[in-house]
């Protein structure tokens, strides 16, 4: 199967590479933006967006299935995902959306509290992630540092 994939995905590259050499209008042309090849190319990079997820998905849930403790493992970590999510929600204030939204009144733009409450959600769990991928890249060294 691992075969087959490889073959497939490498005559899909030569296919695409080939398309994107000989197959590119010039930039003169003023209808290149309705070129087939171009469409082709765009078809071909979804398809191959979406078999990429798809076999991701799929290989990710039959390794945590089959591992021994591997749907221990995903619910620990949803787990903490949803804790890290409840965090950043509880630390974007809604006085400062409120803010934000009064400086955008009467302008083009005019965002809802909730909306703006809800970005800092998602800035607050951003951050809470890149810290605990540094401190997971950064114990196991000092780990190993003290002990030796």
């Amino acid at each position: 199967m691992q075969k087959i994939l490889k073959i497939v995905l490498i005559v899909i590259g030569i296919v695409a590479a080939g398309l994107s050499f000989f197959g590119m209008p010039s930039g003169d042309d003023p209808t290149a933006i309705d070129s087939g090849s171009i469409d082709l190319m765009f078809l071909l990079t979804w398809v191959l967006l979406i078999a990429a997820t798809i076999l991701a998905i799929f290989f990710g849930l039959k390794k945590m299935v089959t591992t021994p403790g591997g749907l221990k493992k995903a619910l620990f970590s949803l787990g903490g995902l949803a804790v890290l999510f409840i965090i950043g929600y509880a630390l974007s204030s809604g006085d400062e959306a409120q803010a934000v939204v009064d400086t955008f009144a009467g302008k083009d733009i005019e965002p809802e509290v909730g909306t703006v409450k809800n970005i800092g959600m998602l800035l607050n769990v951003f951050f809470g992630m890149t810290i605990v991928a540094v401190a997971l890249m950064i114990l196991p060294g000092i780990k190993k540092l003290i002990g030796r």
